[in-house]
This record gives structure tokens, sequence and C-alpha cells, in this order.
């Protein structure tokens, strides 16, 4: 057998949120009393991470760069040979669907980092090393989502998909207080069960292909197509069993993923990790831990097309229930950030919705609509700390958001923009664009009752985005004249004063959702 052939220019990203942990640490060591180095780093490392994809963005064609290739009888399940006529599987591959992803991550990651920059008056002693630990943990979570989109071994994969979870458990509950301890509690518990679940899963694909590799020729195996001549190990079960197995391993895995996007009935974690968490936080939760999810998720589903699996029942359901629930629930919420909790529920509905087609039109779509949801809801959760800072204590109430227009009209501008993106209403383009997107593998297998849910739902999520965005270009009577002369002007320049990096955050996602919404295509073909 041949050594690993490593490629570090394909693994760079990944290697960069490590390397800015590392130095963190140090930092801290060095000097514990800093404040804003641990987040500049982090949010350097963030950046360097996203530049990094860029050469994994120009793949097309289906073209791969890969690495941590093995080469010998180590990978004699490869049907591809190499050069010298020996079979090669490689752990690690980018193409542009998964670079894109990573760059999606990366760039939520940075902009929560903005969210989260600290204050300029003294540290308390209580908050000592809140902020080290704070970056440490993201980066160590950005790390993981990137690794999981380029894993293509099980073990790699599994590791990498808890190592994105485990420290947001940490992270929600490092304020200390009872709701984010309660929320920290209940994501612990799902994410036990959802681990169980993965590993279940891959046990079920090792028995049914005989292969760790989660690729297209590890799954064909399942049907005892390999050569007895190419020395490749055989399924361990009956291959008229085999592709049964495999089914099953797939819903498991499905099953276990859904904790991590909020899925109903795996949901209940969310509005209470939400709640309990800081703002910064929680829109951590609501971007980069999705696109792990569903970067895990789509890494398994890709290696199973080459079946030519029918479509599942079981992600209809899930998706059906998690938009009906999650919508419903919305309507209901006056704090904004428990609405975009259960908004994040609905909105898996909608991810997920396209992939009851297992082909690369279905894979495609949910990329395409999870892309979508990550950059307006970066924006709303970044309206809602910017106002929380200006309005202590009142900023999570759909109240505090009347006349947000004459207070301060580019921030509303930007949450009207993000609003009617997740509505899928004009001037929300891409939002609108990413829903037929992702009906289109619906119509296309024929599921009519699955599409006119969604329409359903569709206009029900109009109602819940509508209904804050009311109050957002409203104001009750008496109080637009109060708001335009003492509070327009005040408010925005405080906040700018006190905490430009959170402004910067803002006006840097806001900038991104209007070139998407401008030129919706131009994410499309990112994702290749």
């Amino acid at each position: 057998m041949k050594g690993l052939a490593i490629d570090y220019t394909t693994v760079l990203p990944a290697l960069l949120p490590v390397a800015g942990l590392v130095l963190v640490l140090v930092a801290d060591l060095v000097n514990p009393r800093l404040r804003r180095v641990p987040y500049a780093v982090a949010a350097l490392a963030a950046l360097g991470s996203a530049v990094a994809t860029v050469p994994g963005l120009a793949l097309g064609g289906g073209t791969t760069r890969e690495t941590f290739c093995l080469t010998g009888r180590t990978a004699a399940w490869a049907t591809a040979p190499t050069v010298d006529g020996l079979p090669q599987v490689c752990l690690w591959q980018a193409d542009a669907l998964g670079s894109t992803l990573q760059l999606a991550a990366a760039f939520a990651a940075f902009v929560c980092i903005a969210l989260a920059w600290p204050r300029t008056r003294r540290r308390r002693p209580t908050d000592s090393t809140r902020e080290p630990v704070e970056a440490v943990l993201l980066l160590a979570a950005l790390a993981g989502t990137i690794v999981v989109a380029a894993s293509r071994d099980v073990g790699t994969w599994l590791v990498a998909l808890e190592l994105a979870t485990l420290p947001v458990i940490a992270l929600v509950a490092l304020s200390g207080r009872r709701a984010a301890v309660a929320g920290a509690t209940q994501l612990l518990v799902t994410s036990l069960v959802s681990f169980a679940l993965l590993v279940l899963g891959v046990a079920l694909w090792f028995a049914a292909t005989g292969s760790p590799f989660l690729t297209p020729d590890a799954a064909l195996s399942s049907g005892g197509a390999f050569s007895a001549a190419s020395g490749a190990p055989t399924s361990v079960v009956f291959p008229s069993v085999s592709a049964g197995v495999v089914a099953l391993a797939t819903v498991l895995v499905i099953a276990g993923v859904g904790f991590k996007l909020s899925l109903v009935p795996f949901h209940a974690w969310t509005p209470t990790a939400y709640a309990g968490s800081s703002v910064p936080i929680a829109t951590f939760l609501a971007t980069v831990s999705k696109i792990a999810a569903l970067a895990a998720l789509l890494v398994v589903l890709r290696a199973v097309a080459a079946l030519g699996t029918p479509a599942l029942v079981s992600i209809a359901l899930l998706a059906s229930l998690s938009m009906t629930l999650g919508n419903v629930m919305a309507l209901r919420q006056d704090d904004v950030v428990r609405l975009l909790a259960w908004s994040t529920v609905a909105q898996a509905g909608w991810v997920v919705l396209p992939l009851v087609s297992i082909s690369a039109l279905g894979v495609g779509a949910s990329a395409t609509y999870l892309l979508t949801y990550v950059v307006a809801t970066l924006v709303a959760f970044a309206v809602v700390a910017v106002t929380l800072r200006d309005r202590p204590g009142e900023g999570r109430s759909i109240a505090a958001y009347e006349g947000l227009w004459q207070r301060s009209p580019w921030r509303a501008g930007a949450l009207a923009l993000a609003l009617t993106s997740l509505a899928g209403l004009p001037p929300g383009i891409i939002g609108l664009v990413g829903k037929i997107t992702a009906l289109r593998p619906v119509v296309a297998e024929g599921w009519v009752w699955l599409a006119v849910v969604a329409a359903v739902n569709a206009v029900i999520g109009v109602a819940v985005y509508l209904r804050w965005l009311r109050a957002v270009i409203t104001a009750p009577d008496g109080v637009a004249g109060a708001a335009g002369t003492e509070g327009a002007t005040p408010a925005p320049v405080a906040v700018a004063r006190r905490r430009p990096v959170m402004v910067a955050g803002l006006v840097l996602a806001s900038a991104v959702l209007v070139v998407v919404s401008v030129q919706p295509d131009l994410l499309l073909r990112l994702l290749g």
C-alpha cells in the first residue's frame, strides 16, 4: 500500500480555524486579560477560511479536488484505478457544492464573531476567561462544519459532525443563566440521541457495503457489484437484502441529522436553546450549525444516489410536518428570537423538501435553499443584536420594532429585505427563487400532495414575516413624531460609536443579501 497523498491547499479551509484556535489559546496563556485579541484572531481565521475555499468554488461539471488518498489493497473497494493500475479511494473531497457550503459557514461564523465583539468597558473579574473560551469554541465548531462537508469516510464524518455540535452546547451554556443551562441541557440530550442514531446508521452502512467510505462506489457494492478479481471486500449480508439495509441506514442518518436540523419531531430543543442563548450564539446555531447538518446529510445522499433510490416517504413527512408546525408556532410568538427559532423549524422543512428526489437536482436545490435561508437569517439576527444594544431588555419584543423605519431607515431596510427573503416575496427575490428551486424536484417526482402542502405553508409563512414587518414600517399614534425628533439620529450614532464591529457585521451580511437578491443566478453558479 502506498502512503497518504496530502494536498494541503485543499484542506486549508479547515486548517485555518484550527490554527486560529491554537493562536487564541497561546495569546490567552501569554496575557489572560486580553479582550479583543481572541475575537480578532477568530475573525481573521474565519475570513481566511472563506478565502481558502475559492479554488474549490471554481470546480464545475463534476470536477473534484481530492486528498488524503489511499492506494493499494487497503483501498480495494474503489473501482477507479490509479495511473499505476491500483485502486484508490480518497478521504477528503472538495467540489463546487461542498466548497460553497464551506464558504457560507466561514462567512456566517465571521458575522457571528462580529456580533459577539466585546464591549469597550473593562471586563468584570468573573468574565476573565469568557472571550478566549468563546472564540475557541466558535472556531472548533467552524472547523467541524468545514471538515464534515468534505469528509468521505465514516470516521471523519462522525467526528467532524460532533465537533460541529458539542462546542455549540458549551456556547449556549456559557452565560450561566438558568434559561441558558436549560437550553444547553436539552441540546445535549438531543445531541446524544442524534449521535446514537448516526452510529447505528453508520454500522448498518458498513454491514451492507463492507466499506467505511461514504461514496457511490461503496453504495453500489451493496448490490454485489464488485469484481472478485479486484480483491474488494464484499457485503457481509446477502446481496438481496443489502440494498434494504442501505435504505434503513439512510433513514437512520436522516433521523439523526434531523435533530441538528430542527426537523419535527426532533425540534423540541430549538426554541429553548435559542431563547436561552445570547443573540450571536443563537445566530451561530441558526446558520453554521444548520450548514454542518445539511452538509453531513448531503454526503450520505450523494452516495446513495448512485443506487437510483426512489423518493423517500420519510423525508416528505418530515418536511411537511416541519413546515406546518414551525409556521403555526411562529405565528404565536411575540419574542423575535423565539419567532426566528420556530422559523428555523419551518425553514428546515423547506431545506429537506427537495431531497424527496435522491438526485443531483434534489441535492442542489436543497443546498440553494439552505444558503438563501442562512443569508437572510444572518441579517435578521444581526438587526436584532444591534437593536438589543440600542434598547436593552426590549429588543426581543416585536413591539420594540414599531417605528423602526423612522428611527433607523437603513436598519429597517435590511430587516425588511431579510423578512421578505424568508417569506419569498419581492424585493427578497432570492427567497422566491429558493422556494421555486426547492419545489422543482418535488414536482418532478410527482409528489402533488407535498407540493400543495408546501404552497399552503408558503402562504402561512408570508403571514409570519409580514406580522413583524408591519411593526417595522408603522408606528403607534403619537409615537412617530417623537421618534422622528428624538430617536432618529442619536440611536444609530450611539450604536455605531460603541460597537462599530457589530454594525459592520450587519452591513456586510446585508450587502451579501442585496447582491444575491439582485443577481440570484450568482448563487446557482457557485453551487455548480
